[in-house]
């Protein structure tokens, strides 16, 4: 990585205000826009705490008004809404339990949460599995989507109850869900979009069957993604976008070919999309910041092994501190 060392100052990492950006974003309550993304409160949580355990500051923002405002967005089912008072869905469910998980706080969940604390969110989560496709549906109204079956196993699995699903099933929907060009796509035969391959491959890692990956051919597909200025599109013939460092670096990375594309252009492309004074990144250079493409810049970094940024799991979306504490691996 000696290349970054050459980059100029406006390319390095300004950590500092990443993290002035992020403790910023809950104190703009009488502005319009706040307001207007109620909808990705319980996301937003995550995605900036999770950023700033990669920052190496985890402190910056208070963990017990953050298990506190996530404790409240649960409903009796089990599930959680993106605040309080919205609708259960899987996503933001899935999002709680990041959070919980991160802050080691489950006993919380156990403690103070609705029902049976944990055993109340895994039936939840097992309850949106149709089993007879093995699909999962994001919510009571039944659309069913790759996203909701990964974040379905990657949740029950930092809870332990993966047992409450099949997991069989799980796994012929999303083989069904594979292409001739070694990608998958939302739903069988839909067609390969980055996105939609990271979470198709990262449940399968999940489920202990990436055997069934043609490796090579996926990895070829998500290496074409990088484009001329460094950056990943997420598809064919679209712009690059700093959030697919993540889809598709995480996804090289779960079956070993992160080798396989420009690692120091990549690196450039992510710093030039920063704001290095006043924080956050955006989707392009010269774009406007926001939290979403500042958590997905700031993996592609951690994958990217970049100086002073926490290392972070491809598969499970945390620091890989933060995994190898629930597993009990050792490093």
């Amino acid at each position: 990585m000696s290349g970054i060392q050459k980059l100029p100052d406006e390319l390095q990492l300004a950590t500092a205000a990443h993290v002035k950006y992020i403790q910023s974003l809950d104190t703009k309550k009488d502005e319009y826009e706040y307001w207007l993304t109620e909808h990705l409160r319980l996301n937003g949580l995550y995605w900036g705490l999770t950023a700033l355990h990669l920052l190496r500051h985890p402190d910056a923002l208070p963990r017990n008004e953050a298990i506190n405002f996530v404790l409240s967005c649960q409903h009796e089912t089990g599930g959680f809404g993106a605040a309080p008072g919205h609708d259960a869905h899987m996503l933001y469910t899935v999002s709680a339990v990041q959070i919980l998980v991160l802050l080691d706080a489950l006993d919380e969940l156990e403690k103070r949460g609705k029902g049976s604390g944990k055993a109340q969110v895994g039936k939840f989560i097992a309850d949106l599995q149709n089993r007879e496709t093995g699909a999962f549906a994001g919510d009571e109204w039944g659309e069913e989507d790759t996203r909701f079956l990964y974040g379905g196993l990657n949740a029950l699995s930092l809870l332990g109850l993966l047992d409450l699903v099949d997991l069989n099933k799980a796994v012929e929907y999303v083989v069904a869900c594979a292409n001739f060009d070694g990608g998958y796509g939302v739903s069988p035969g839909a067609e390969s979009h980055s996105g939609q391959i990271f979470t198709c491959v990262a449940a399968l890692a999940i489920a202990g069957r990436k055997d069934l990956i043609d490796v090579d051919k996926l990895g070829s597909w998500l290496s074409e993604r990088q484009v001329a200025r460094g950056g990943f599109n997420g598809r064919p013939e679209k712009h690059e976008d700093v959030c697919y460092n993540w889809w598709v670096l995480a996804s090289l990375a779960i079956i070993d070919r992160a080798h396989w594309i420009d690692r120091e252009k990549l690196i450039k492309f992510t710093l030039s999309c920063q704001d290095a004074e006043k924080g956050g990144l955006s989707d392009r250079p010269g774009n406007m910041v926001d939290i979403w493409h500042t958590f997905f810049g700031l993996t592609g970094l951690s994958l990217l092994d970049y100086p002073d940024v926490e290392h972070i799991d491809p598969v499970y979306a945390l620091p890989k501190s933060t995994i190898d504490r629930v597993f009990g691996r050792t490093t």
